[in-house]
């Protein structure tokens, strides 16, 4: 189906990622899989071209366009190509708008530039061990002390926690017995800090090419000058971003969804089976016809969304709409895919395979399909 939701200078933006993407990424990309992580420099060099500054102000190096669609374009291009962007999709649809909406100006000085150039890699620690989803059930601490917090405590399932220079962490700063929800802060840890380790890396079974670590905090002195936003804001804040880090999940889970389809269309037609092409049996033209409905169902729904998104409209209910229906089409549509490539799909030199490991994550992040559930019948009255 035709979509309108995109300007002509997407467009520009979306041939600029292409270029980049089919020439240093695809021939890199086995190769970054096995060492688990994209290298430092693809970032500088994704910098360079202006593809992770597009919100950032002019002023600190970036194009000044508050804008998620730009997001999108790069996602929906490293999905085209049969790769992933490592944690670049982490780094600018869920970490920086939390840099843009409560960083003091001070601090917009200190880290927008490296953030806009590439040179500043980030990761979000939110997770504990043990909490899931429960974030008002943190007990990791900050405790101030003048011009710092002392911090303590345990994060797991970092995303990109290994390279990088600012990790946001979520700590509790105070109790209050009435609302489980207060006392949470945003403070920004730099590496190299005396006491915060970076633990392992933890072998996951698809997203290879993006590290996920333990982080420990051990007294670590962070200075009050890198706390983001307000003391004990931090539940608010997570919230206001949930919506945005909804749609970045949805819009990966369609265009993967495509992406497997378009891969499966070619193989069927050179796979022969019985002497015949795969691509001329009913069973085939019927399951390939079907998954490309639903890939336009979805689609349309999340450019809905997505435009909805743009103009501060969307609701967290139609975000967590959004996210359930996309990544369940998403585990459909590459699961029968997979099917139909039969004992080669379960092969890892196929891109099937990866894009079939890669997709089972999607139903889980930034809130499980249950708690999708949960927030809509919410919505309902329920």
């Amino acid at each position: 189906m035709r979509r309108d939701i995109f300007t002509p200078d997407h467009e520009s933006f979306r041939e600029l990622a292409r270029t980049f993407i089919d020439k240093a990424v695809v021939p890199n990309y086995a190769q970054w899989e096995k060492a688990g992580r994209m290298p430092r420099e693809v970032f500088r060099a994704l910098g360079e071209l202006g593809l992770l500054g597009t919100a950032i102000p002019e002023e600190y190096g970036g194009a000044g366009l508050r804008d998620y669609r730009y997001n999108m374009v790069l996602q929906e291009e490293a999905q085209r190509a049969l790769v992933t962007l490592s944690t670049v999709r982490t780094q600018i649809d869920v970490i920086l708008p939390y840099f843009l909406e409560y960083a003091d100006e001070q601090q917009r000085q200190r880290w927008f530039p490296g953030l806009a150039s590439g040179e500043l890699l980030t990761a979000v620690a939110m997770t504990e061990p043990g909490t899931g989803s429960d974030l008002a059930g943190m007990r990791s601490t900050a405790v101030r002390d003048g011009d710092e917090y002392i911090l303590n405590g345990a994060k797991t399932f970092i995303t990109g926690g290994l390279l990088a220079d600012l990790v946001v962490v979520v700590a509790r700063t105070f109790t209050d017995p009435d609302d489980r929800r207060a006392g949470l802060t945003l403070l920004v840890v730099e590496d190299g800090m005396p006491g915060f380790e970076k633990g392992r890396v933890l072998e996951k079974m698809g997203c290879k090419v993006q590290d996920t670590v333990e982080l420990s905090f051990d007294d670590v002195r962070v200075p009050v000058a890198n706390r983001l936003g307000e003391e004990g804001k931090a539940f608010g804040y997570l919230g206001h971003n949930l919506a945005q880090e909804r749609m970045t999940v949805a819009v990966g889970s369609v265009a993967q969804a495509r992406a497997a389809l378009t891969a499966t269309v070619e193989y069927v037609k050179e796979r022969k089976a019985f002497g015949t092409p795969v691509a001329s049996f009913q069973n085939t033209k019927f399951e390939l016809a079907a998954m490309s409905t639903e890939i336009e169902a979805a689609q349309t729904m999340v450019d809905k969304a997505v435009m909805e998104l743009v103009r501060g409209e969307l609701s967290g209910a139609d975000a967590a709409r959004t996210k359930l229906f996309a990544t369940e089409v998403q585990a459909r549509v590459v699961d029968r895919c997979l099917q139909l490539f039969g004992g080669y799909g379960y092969m890892m030199e196929y891109p099937i395979a990866r894009l079939y490991t890669d997709a089972r994550v999607a139903r889980i992040y930034a809130g499980t399909s249950e708690v999708m559930k949960v927030i809509i019948a919410k919505s309902l009255g329920l």
